[in-house]
């Protein structure tokens, strides 16, 4: 009897070391096992128009980071972005547009449809302009990020509007300072956004002061209700800095926390967006 209580403290002892010993140990990423490397299938000067709309353009393929922790090889997904930008804007500025894909290694796309990525961007249609491309991988939480290399090449983009572009725009509603008065004196100048010169289908306003929790919409003319633009989702559920928009029919915009913001109103990819100064 004696023996067997004395073997069976032993093996209680050797488990409850074992168990200290699992709990002392940290998983600890190591890192990638190899940079990312992106390639493209052209980056010759290349020309959309929209003639081709449905036609195969550009197809980007990218190797795995391959993450390794402490205790072996990742076994999470890994989100991979695509980020395009405009020549020397480094992925830093608003104006980064970012297309996630979960566990994939590549990206085809149709000429209306990196079209539509590049519009993002916000350069003028017509004349070539250089884009930069990289891919971004991250683990679970938006942890642990690996940026592949950059390509460069010069494509030129067509206009190709969702909704027709009217002359004006203003923002009301009562996350505004004018409140919901739609009167020609209370939004002009104080509520219009301007239209881009070089780029007529984008519409901005520099600065205006917004209150959260409450609501806004577009209007294209002053004093009337008609043709106004609003969210085509649910009440309360746009994207607080930026969603689609629609015509003539959705839901106020729900406003962001209160601040001041510079908000673009994009007719080519039928998107609002606010940025947070």
């Amino acid at each position: 009897m004696k023996k067997m209580k004395h073997l069976f403290m032993v093996a209680v002892a050797i488990v409850l070391f074992a168990a200290c010993d699992k709990e002392g140990d940290q998983v600890k990423l190591i890192g990638g096992s190899s940079d990312i490397t992106l390639s493209i299938s052209s980056t010759a000067d290349l020309t959309l128009t929209k003639a081709q709309a449905n036609f195969s353009s550009l197809q980007f393929q990218w190797t795995n980071p391959g993450y390794k922790f402490s205790n072996g090889v990742n076994t999470q997904d890994i989100t991979f972005t695509l980020q395009i930008d405009s020549a020397g804007g480094n992925f830093a500025n608003a104006r980064t547009v970012g297309l996630e894909y979960k566990t994939a290694l590549s990206a085809s796309f149709k000429v209306s449809e990196l079209n539509n990525a590049l519009a993002g961007v916000g350069l003028k249609d017509g004349p070539l302009n250089t884009f930069q491309f990289r891919v971004r991988s991250t683990l679970s939480g938006n942890n642990a990020p690996i940026f592949s290399n950059t390509v460069t090449m010069k494509i030129a983009t067509y206009l190709d509007v969702v909704y027709p572009v009217p002359d004006n725009l203003f923002i009301i509603g009562n996350a505004t300072p004018g409140g919901w008065n739609n009167t020609v004196s209370n939004l002009d100048p104080a509520q219009r956004l301007i239209k881009n010169s070089k780029q007529p289908f984008l519409f901005e306003i520099s600065r205006i002061t917004l209150t959260g929790g409450n609501y806004y919409l577009l209007l294209p003319v002053a004093g009337s209700w008609n043709n106004k633009y609003a969210f085509p989702g649910k009440k309360n559920e746009n994207n607080l800095l930026g969603d689609s928009f629609q015509p003539d029919a959705g839901e106020d915009f729900l406003a962001p926390a209160s601040g001041d913001y510079k908000i673009t109103v994009n007719f080519k990819t039928a998107k609002i967006t606010l940025v947070k100064l």
